[in-house]
């Protein structure tokens, strides 16, 4: 039987119910196991050393995760503390690399200005990047209109109704209505009343 392929968990089980039926049922003598002799004592302290060395790895892996933890929980109250301190030497001490070096910074470098040719580069490139990309600006998006096809419109033909405003200044004449016109009027109308 091998137990290389145990997890932790069961090979510390099945050696804590060896050492428990050892110890509940007596061996007479010794016993001859993987080429050595055992007595009953010997061979509960050879598997309680196994549980032993198994319970040590627990208790080493629980204090590492808990050493871990205390770092993360130090690094997050420590670190704007270490950059604000950073930050306020480069300002105090800016000027000079031999007290910044004392602190284990080096001075910020100036950027060198660009030549002429290399902002007509950097020009043509970046120009050479928005065509490829079909980036466009604010008003060039505006300019860009759509071109529909195969849709026909036709004109409408009709005139509009051209109404002349009266050039007398006296009121239009009233036009008498009598009550049975009106409804005839009205039946016209509506010619699917019936």
């Amino acid at each position: 039987m091998s137990l290389t392929k145990e997890t932790k968990v069961t090979l510390n089980q099945r050696v804590r119910d060896l050492v428990a039926g050892t110890q509940k049922h007596p061996m007479s003598g010794s016993v001859t196991l993987a080429g050595s002799s055992y007595t009953q004592q010997t061979l509960v302290q050879a598997l309680q050393g196994v549980v032993d060395v198994l319970a040590a790895s627990d208790t080493a892996k629980a204090s590492w995760k808990e050493s871990l933890k205390n770092v993360k929980d130090t690094k997050t109250k420590t670190l704007p503390l270490v950059s604000s301190y950073r930050s306020w030497i480069a300002a105090t001490y800016g000027s000079a690399p031999s007290a910044l070096a004392d602190f284990g910074m080096t001075p910020r470098k100036v950027p060198t200005p660009l030549t002429a040719e290399q902002k007509a580069a950097a020009a043509a490139k970046r120009k050479a990047t928005r065509v490829a990309r079909n980036t466009l600006g604010k008003t060039q998006k505006k300019n860009i209109k759509g071109n529909v096809t195969g849709i026909v419109v036709t004109p409408t033909t009709s005139t509009p109704n051209n109404v002349a405003a009266p050039t007398t200044s006296a009121p239009p004449a009233a036009v008498p209505v009598t009550s049975a016109a009106a409804p005839a009027a009205g039946a016209a109308a509506t010619p699917h009343a019936a």
